[in-house]
């Protein structure tokens, strides 16, 4: 069965492009790139062939390229990636692979691109991003239009991209949520610097017609009274969810089976052991 088509990555393309011609804002890019960075700097190895998975600029790159011998950047479609198996040491990706339609699929491709011991490390936009202004939307439209437009793009949760590189068939799978909080002068301001990242809505059932004055001079009118701090900014948050694994191999860290432990975790705890069914305090 053929996965869902929920963004449309022709869009997607043509707005990065354009943010690419009136000059990216690339704040976010930079922060989670020196992320990228600090997080490899915990892995006491370099990698001879790495690859910068859809990455919009040369940031990740930048950042990390004392770490690796050759890195190149790859702008394929990242649902059809062009590589031979076993063939890379490192895979990074910065705020790209949110957009993919099949993502099960292209963290398999990845998966097996990638050499014995080899590392996969990614961030993706979360879906808790923006919610602020996401609110604003939905009161306003509910307000002046009675009814509101798909805005929220269905982004996996932590458990769900957890089970899914578990089932791409990566070790030591790891995935956690850094949130990130912006001031802006205006609603307003925040929306041309999301034009600027080419951010916009990129769902296949978004709204295909023209927003009302009146409904956007509601949103920022709700965005100002709900959002704003004491100095009249308002705040925007980003969600980043990182995800990371590796390529099995036999020098890996290995669970334990079951039963072969050789200390009670109780006595470790200095606690009494209670067996199943039995209540505290009998």
């Amino acid at each position: 069965m053929a996965p869902p088509v929920i963004f449309d990555r022709n869009l997607l393309r043509a707005r990065r492009a354009r943010a690419a011609g009136l000059g990216p804002v690339t704040f976010l890019l930079q922060r989670v790139a020196d992320d990228i960075a600090d997080r490899m700097s915990a892995v006491l190895r370099t990698f001879d062939i790495a690859v910068d998975l859809g990455t919009p600029t040369d940031a990740v790159r930048r950042a990390i390229a004392d770490r690796v011998g050759t890195i190149a950047a790859v702008v394929a479609d990242e649902e059809a990636l062009p590589f031979r198996d076993a063939s890379l040491d490192l895979v990074v990706s910065a705020l790209a692979l949110q957009f993919v339609n099949d993502l099960p699929g292209t963290l398999i491709q990845i998966r097996r691109a990638l050499k014995p011991d080899g590392l996969f490390l990614a961030a993706m936009i979360g879906g808790d991003s923006l919610a602020e202004l996401r609110a604003a939307f939905t009161e306003a439209e509910t307000e002046i239009e009675g009814g509101v437009s798909p805005r929220v793009a269905p982004f996996a949760d932590l458990r769900e991209l957890g089970a899914l590189l578990q089932r791409a068939g990566f070790a030591l799978p790891v995935t956690d949520v850094d949130r990130i909080t912006v001031r802006y002068a205006s609603p307003l301001a925040l929306m041309h610097d999301l034009r600027r990242m080419g951010a916009g809505n990129a769902l296949i059932e978004r709204r295909r017609i023209p927003l009302r004055r009146a409904t956007l001079r509601r949103v920022f009118e709700i965005y100002a009274e709900k959002f704003a701090d004491t100095d009249g900014r308002v705040r925007a948050t980003f969600e980043v969810v990182w995800l990371s694994g590796w390529a099995p191999h036999e020098r890996q860290q290995q669970p334990l089976k079951p039963g072969s432990a050789k200390t009670r975790l109780a006595d470790a705890l200095r606690t009494q052991e209670i067996s199943t069914g039995e209540k505290a305090g009998n």
